[in-house]
Parts: structure tokens; sequence; C-alpha cells
């Protein structure tokens, strides 16, 4: 009986991501970034992966610098990866659904930086990952935009 209330009880850390989000949403750009920071400093480079995933994903929506944004999508994909393939336990299934999102920002990233290439990459891998959205709102979220950057890449999808 434990173990089952472990497993429907809320995560904190991914509450208090949630709560900033929410901030930076209501426009707090810096104090969003500066918490995701502290946030960041609790949970360390070696935390859990599914932490660092989300928070990474989140506090690179924050920076001012497309090559800093594009550091912490990176550490987002590299926990994700972890994840994915294992390393850390639990349900490599389970983030699946975050590669599209993961690749479509990557993707977006290297347009501000002027890397198309790498855009590109991200872009296909982006849209190959999408097969595992729901038909929902949030699947139809990312495909819409994964399709919008293809047009800004001039790319016919």
């Amino acid at each position: 009986m434990v173990e089952r209330q472990e497993q429907v009880a809320p995560d904190a850390v991914l509450t208090r991501i949630g709560q900033v989000v929410m901030l930076h949403h209501g426009g707090d750009r810096e104090e969003a970034r500066s918490r995701f920071l502290a946030l960041w400093a609790e949970i360390g480079e070696e935390g859990d992966p599914l932490h660092r995933c989300t928070l990474a994903h989140y506090l690179a929506d924050t920076q001012d610098d497309p090559a800093d944004e594009l550091a912490w999508d990176l550490r987002a994909l590299s926990a994700a990866e972890e994840l994915a393939d294992g390393r850390a336990g639990g349900d490599p299934a389970s983030v699946r659904g975050f590669f599209p999102s993961l690749h479509l920002s990557l993707a977006a990233d290297y347009v501000k930086l002027g890397r198309a290439e790498a855009a590109r990459s991200h872009l296909l891998r982006a849209r190959t990952a999408a097969g595992t959205l729901a038909d929902d709102g949030y699947g139809a979220g990312v495909r819409a935009a994964i399709s919008r950057l293809a047009v800004r890449l001039g790319e016919d999808g």
C-alpha cells in the first residue's frame, strides 16, 4: 500500500518547476531564470534525469543568449537520453514523447545561431519522433511548430 501511495504522490521538484514555469509564462523571465538556476543548483548535474531534463528544457526558454539556450537544451536532451536508454532506470518508453519537443527546440536554437544544417538535422529528428505523440492538443501543437519551422527553413515537410 505504501508503494502505491508513493507512485501517486506528486513529485515536489516537478511541482516547483511547474510553479516557476507559471511565473515565466506570467512575464517575469528574470525571476523565473533566477529560480530555475537555484533549482538547478539543488538538483545538480548528477540529479534525477527527469528533473534535469524538465528543468533544463524550461530554463533554456529563459535565456537571452541563443548559445546559452542551446547549451540548456542540449543538457535536457542528454538527460532524456539517459532515461530512454535505461541508464537511469525506470521505463524508457515513458520519455519517448519528450523527444519531438526537445529536437524541435534544438532545431530552433540552431536557426537562431545561423546553423541551418544542424537545424535541419534536429528538425528531421523531431519529425521522426513526432510519431510517438498522442492526437491531442499537445501533440498537435508540437507537430504544427515542426511544420512552421520547416517552412522557415525552406523545407516542404
